[in-house]
């Protein structure tokens, strides 16, 4: 692929590479293209606000029309292609990229979602407690119980909780009142809340996230209770501790994505 651009670098592309380039798919499959267009805008669209690159609508990497479901959305999504630089950096698209997981992998696949959502929450993180020292215990309960508690006023879903790692199985009214909840999540809360849930391995902390029942902070620092135990015990690891900061601005990311959905 030519790695020309459209802003002053190098020939113009024809029409045929710019319809290609401009399609999300060429920006996950080769990380760090050039940057092939000079204006960014929003476009009302039905069904949405779409994303405008020099006049033409961005696609997805399945070839839809990348449509936010509102403006607040779709403007943070145009900020971050303002700010990409001379090359387009993925890494820094989390609002794009959960909007096309939301266009190209959910509707398609909301089924198999629900369910491996529901199986999640059947394991979940805050219901598997240590068995000792009795310091870590008691600090398991302190944190984790009242997110559980209020997984069951306000979901209706009673989670019981086991002490190591043997599975424990919740029961059926707790994972069909779960899965009520999560059927009634919209595309783009779906995969908002997908990935909320593979980051912190938690779908109870996920939903709380959804609600807003607590902030950002907050839900890292319970998905992180053990973790941060035994870094008090032992001491930081430099190379776990870069890999968490990475997660940890991928995950806020992540939550901004959710808050936008209002």
């Amino acid at each position: 692929m030519s790695t020309s651009s459209g802003n002053g670098h190098g020939h113009a592309p024809n029409p045929a590479e710019l319809a290609r380039k401009i399609s999300a798919q060429a920006v996950y499959d080769r990380p760090m293209v050039k940057r092939f267009y000079k204006s960014v805008s929003l476009r009302e669209q039905p069904g949405g606000v779409g994303l405008v690159l020099d006049e033409r609508p961005v696609k997805t990497p399945l070839k839809k029309t990348l449509l936010m479901p509102n403006r607040h959305l779709g403007e943070a999504v145009m900020q971050e292609w303002e700010r990409q630089e001379e090359h387009i950096d993925p890494g820094s698209m989390m609002l794009t990229k959960l909007c096309n997981t939301a266009l190209d992998r959910v509707g398609d696949d909301r089924a198999r979602i629900i369910g491996e959502i529901v199986d999640y929450a059947n394991a979940d993180l805050l219901c598997y407690r240590a068995e000792g020292p009795v310091e870590l215990v008691a600090r398991e309960c302190t944190l984790w119980d009242p997110v559980l508690d209020w997984a069951s006023e306000d979901l209706g879903a009673q989670f019981s909780t086991t002490t190591g790692i043997i599975h424990q199985n919740q029961s059926a009214d707790c994972l069909a009142a779960f899965r009520r909840f999560v059927e009634g999540l919209n595309d783009f809360a779906m995969a908002g809340y997908h990935n909320a849930m593979t980051m912190t391995g938690s779908a109870v902390l996920a939903a709380a996230a959804l609600r807003r029942h607590l902030r950002a902070e907050e839900i890292w620092s319970l998905a992180h209770v053990d973790e941060d135990w035994q870094i008090e015990q032992w001491g930081p690891d430099e190379e776990e501790a870069e890999r968490r900061s990475g997660r940890r601005a991928e995950f806020q990311g992540i939550i901004e994505f959710l808050m936008l959905l209002d």
